[in-house]
This record gives C-alpha cells, structure tokens and sequence, in this order.
C-alpha cells in the first residue's frame, strides 16, 4: 500500500463508492459480546448487587441527612454498566467513576450558577456538558455519564455544591467499592492495572514490544476503552496463536536435511567412524540396497560395543573396535550391522512437525529418519533441525 492509499487512523480506507457506502452502512450493525452465557450472569448479577447495596445505604443515609433529597442519582446505572460489564475499561477503574462523576456535578453546579450568564437552557447544556469532558481529561477521570451527571444538574436546576458530595460522590464511592468486591469475588481484577509495568520488570524483548504498542496508540490518536496492558496481552496472546498455527503447518519434508550421509550393514566400522568424526555428525542411518532403513549408528553404539562405561583405557579400547583386524577375530565386531540400534523411530514426509516433539523432548531421540515412498529414506531430522524450525515459526522474517 504506497502512503497515498494509506488510511488514516479510524477510517475503512475504501477507494470505491460502492464499496463504501455497502461498508459503511455495515457499521450500523452491532457486534456480539463475545462472552458466554456465566459471563452474562456474572455482570447481570453484580450490576444488580452494586446498585443494590448502593441504594439501601443511600436510601437510609438520604432519610436522615437530607430527607426531601434524591438519594440516588440517575447516572449512576450508567456507571454500573461499566464497572461490573468491563471492570478492565481505563473508563471503569475508581478514580474515573468517583473523580469523574463528582466533578461533573460541581461542572454541572456550576452551570446552573451561570446560566443567567449563558442565556439559553440549551446553550448551558451545551457548555456544561462539554466543560465537564475537558476537566476530566485534564484530571485523567474521562467517564462517560459525567456528561449525563453534568447534564442532570442542569436540567434538574441543583445549585447546591453539597450535592456533589452526596449523593453523587457517596453513590459513586459505595458503587466502586461494591465492584471492587464482586470482581475480585468472580476472579476479575478491579482496579485494573494501567500503566506500564517497572522497566526492571520486563525483558528486552518484551519492551520492544510495549515501544512498539505506545508508537501505535499514539498515532491512533483517538480515546480507547481498553488498558494499554490488555492491548499488550491480547497482541501477545494473537502471537502466541499464530506461531502454534505455523508451527501445526510445519511438515517433516519442509525443514528434513535431504543431504544424507548413510552406511550399509556391511560397512566397517573404521569407514563408519571416520564419517561421523569427518562430517562432524553424531549419527548415521543404516540403509539396505533399496535405501530402506534397517537401522542406525550412534556415537553411543561406538561407546557401548567398546564398553566404555568406564573412563580407563578410553582411547585404546576405542581405537581397538574401530581398527578393522587382520584375519578372523569373531570376538571383536568389525562391521556396522554388529553394533548398530535395529529399532529405529521413523516418520512420513507428509507427518506434522509438532507430532515429533513429544520424540525429541522426552524419550532421547536426537535424529529421527523420515522416510517416502516405498519407505525410503529421504531425510533426517536432528534436535538443530527442530530448533531452527521453531525459531523461524516464531519470527519468518529473521
């Protein structure tokens, strides 16, 4: 995309009208939430028990302090909404709900002082509503029914300043503290951490990554309803699903070394060794004039046919098994069929790589052979093979 198609941040990028009028009234239909049916009742459930224990308190507070006096304010559902059904919401935590309602009503308050100034009902609607956004977002307590809190004040005619500390910020606080309880009852952690966790806390690669989050966020430029450290677990967790749906794809055929170094039954054990030392391998395939597999020569088989359990004599006893014998020993092995592993774990071209990795992580296996048609030997498969695999899985452009 050249930077002249590019879309700006928060459009659909359409060049086509077509295609844009058919997206754009796409826009008017509503996502689904996306949660199951517990999740439902769980905020269902606290809404109802926050506004609950909210209105009781209230309600007896109200009947003796200010008897005449609402005891609940209207916005407070509202508030309840996004405490209990997205406790994670920057819109949700303490401070927005009690900060934010609280000094919209005083915003509000004050609208109804000046409004001999402003004129028109309507106008001070308008300011009022619009002054309580900008002191919230000075004072980092951006909450939605603020505005509707400012609102009220104004059509409702409140000029009374102690109407701000009850029951607005009363109501606020006993519905804060009710979440607080109910979210954390139901393993939802409220307040929801939003800041960037202490740079000691995190790797190198992990602040790469939350760089990376700022720039992109910053260029958005619009106000998200959701933490910066969700936005970080969900790009983690997308990632995370991605590399295990790469690392399904992977077949055997696709990371196998095809360049084989293999040795006959009949092949002695000098030639044998020599290979391994030479190529620098630790295994060798042991294939029969149709280059099948009948077995495989380790470093270990050379250790276990010289008996070198123990340290004494190490180089001359390998050496002794290695040296082809002038004339018949029938003590001594001279040949890699004599020495070699018969039970060979194998694989098809076409098996998944992630199949193998139970082979490689538990049971020993260093090479697995992996065979094709009329099970031949095609290719080998080592632990550097694998790593490099999951590796490159992991970051394709590396």
């Amino acid at each position: 995309m050249t930077p002249r198609s590019r879309p700006e941040p928060g459009t659909l990028g359409a060049s086509s009208p077509r295609i844009f009028s058919r997206v754009w009234w796409l826009a008017f239909l509503p996502a689904g939430a996306g949660i199951d049916t517990r999740e439902r009742v769980r905020l269902v459930t606290g809404a109802m028990l926050g506004m609950l224990v909210t209105g009781l308190v209230c309600h007896l507070a109200g009947a003796s302090m200010s008897p005449g006096l609402p005891w609940l304010m209207a916005p407070l559902g509202a508030s309840a909404v996004l405490i209990f059904a997205v406790p994670a919401s920057p819109m949700a935590q303490p401070w927005p709900v009690i900060g934010g309602n609280t000094l919209s009503a005083l915003a509000g308050i004050a609208g109804v002082h000046g409004m001999h100034l402003l004129g028109a009902p309507e106008l001070a609607a308008a300011v009022t509503v619009a002054a309580a956004i900008a002191v919230m977002l000075v004072l980092r307590c951006l909450h939605p029914p603020g505005g509707a809190t400012a609102l009220m004040m104004v059509l409702s005619g409140i000029s009374d300043p102690t109407f701000s500390l009850f029951p607005v910020m009363t109501n606020s606080v006993l519905l804060v503290l009710a979440g607080i309880a109910f979210n954390n009852a139901t393993r939802r952690p409220y307040p929801h951490m939003q800041l960037s966790p202490p740079v000691g806390a995190i790797s190198g690669e992990e602040r790469q990554l939350d760089a990376d989050l700022d720039a992109v966020i910053s260029h958005y430029n619009q106000v998200l309803d959701v933490s910066r450290d969700d936005l970080r677990n969900l790009l983690a967790q997308a990632q995370m699903r991605a590399y295990d749906r790469k690392l399904a794809e992977i077949r055997c055929a696709d990371i196998m070394s095809r360049e084989l170094v293999t040795v006959e039954f009949g092949t002695p054990l000098q030639e044998a060794w020599t290979l391994l030392r030479n190529r620098r391998i630790k295994a060798l395939p042991v294939v029969d004039k149709s280059f099948r597999i009948a077995g495989i020569i380790t470093l270990a088989d050379f250790l276990r046919a010289a008996e070198l359990d123990v340290y004494e004599g190490f180089d001359d006893r390998l050496m002794k098994l290695v040296r082809l014998t002038r004339g018949a020993d029938a003590a001594k092995p001279e040949v890699v069929g004599q020495i070699m592993t018969r039970s060979v774990r194998v694989a098809g071209m076409e098996r998944h790589l992630i199949d193998l990795l139970p082979l490689f992580a538990s049971t020993g296996h260093h090479h697995i052979p992996i065979i094709g048609a009329g099970e031949r030997l095609v290719g080998m498969i080592t632990q550097s093979d694998l790593v490099a695999a999951l590796g490159h899985a992991a970051n394709p452009t590396a």
